[in-house]
């Protein structure tokens, strides 16, 4: 529940996409496609199972498995492309016209032979490798390869403690050196 996440951590995690790798493995998640080059660490809210409410949850030790989505031409969880991945022609043809979009991105203009005009727009990021007057065929790169990132993974630990049982403990140990 997002009004149980400080504010702090909101913003880190802003933009990022979560999701569980699969509905029976529920400690799995995840995380992407993020641009590789601005995102060395990943900060990401778990919260954690309450045993005094959940009876099926235990004072143990729980395995965290997070894998990180940085580019290579991945797509977002609603299908849409990421900006890191190489955009193709949807149509053959000749470029007539390539147009800069205000608020970043490109608009490609495709003349088929029969005289057929086909748009393809483009977000911010990629970098064109084509230009005007070009003779394209569907599926060719517009875009260059950016290649960067990879699949990262990590493992880690959750240790649901009760304060009972600390404290229980530390009146031991006390016991003990008395």
């Amino acid at each position: 529940p997002s009004e149980l996440i400080p504010e702090e951590i909101q913003k880190k995690t802003s933009g990022l996409y979560f999701q569980p790798y699969s509905a029976e493995k529920d400690n799995i998640l995840v995380i992407g496609p993020i641009p590789g080059e601005q995102n060395q660490t990943i900060v990401f809210p778990i919260l954690a199972p309450d045993p005094s409410t959940d009876k099926k949850v235990n004072f143990l030790k729980y395995p965290i498995y997070v894998g990180g989505n940085r580019g290579r031409g991945q797509v977002y969880p609603t299908g849409d492309k990421s900006n890191n991945t190489t955009y193709t022609s949807t149509a053959t043809g000749e470029i007539s016209s390539i147009k800069a979009l205000d608020k970043g991105g490109y608009e490609i203009t495709i003349v088929s032979s029969t005289g057929e005009t086909k748009t393809e727009t483009l977000p911010p990021g990629p970098e064109l490798i084509v230009k005007e007057g070009q003779s394209i065929k569907a599926d060719q790169p517009l875009t260059k390869d950016p290649n960067v990132g990879g699949f990262g993974q990590g493992e880690a630990e959750i240790v649901l403690q009760s304060p009972g049982r600390i404290q229980g403990l530390i009146a031991f140990f006390v016991s003990v050196l008395l």
